[in-house]
C-alpha cells in the first residue's frame, strides 16, 4: 500500500489495516509451510506495509502528546 493512502486514513483505520496486514502474513506463512505459496515476494511487502502502518500511528501518537 502507498504511504500517501496510509496517511489518509484516520486513527482506527490504521490499527485495522495494521491488523488485517498481520492476519494476512500470518495466513503467507501457514501456507509457506504447507508449501502452497503463489507470491513469495508478497512476504516482504507485507512486513513493509505493516511497519508503515505502524510508523504512522505513532507518529501520530507522538504528535497528540506534543499538542498536550
Amino acid at each position: 500500500m502507498i504511504d500517501k493512502k496510509l496517511r489518509e486514513l484516520n486513527k482506527e483505520e490504521l490499527h485495522q489495516k495494521c491488523n488485517d496486514l498481520k492476519k494476512e502474513l500470518y495466513t503467507l506463512n501457514y501456507q509457506r509451510r504447507i508449501g502452497n505459496v503463489e507470491k513469495p515476494a508478497r512476504f516482504k511487502r507485507l512486513r513493509k506495509d505493516i511497519a508503515r502502518a505502524m510508523t504512522i500511528i505513532r507518529e501520530r501518537e507522538l504528535e497528540d502528546e506534543r499538542s498536550n
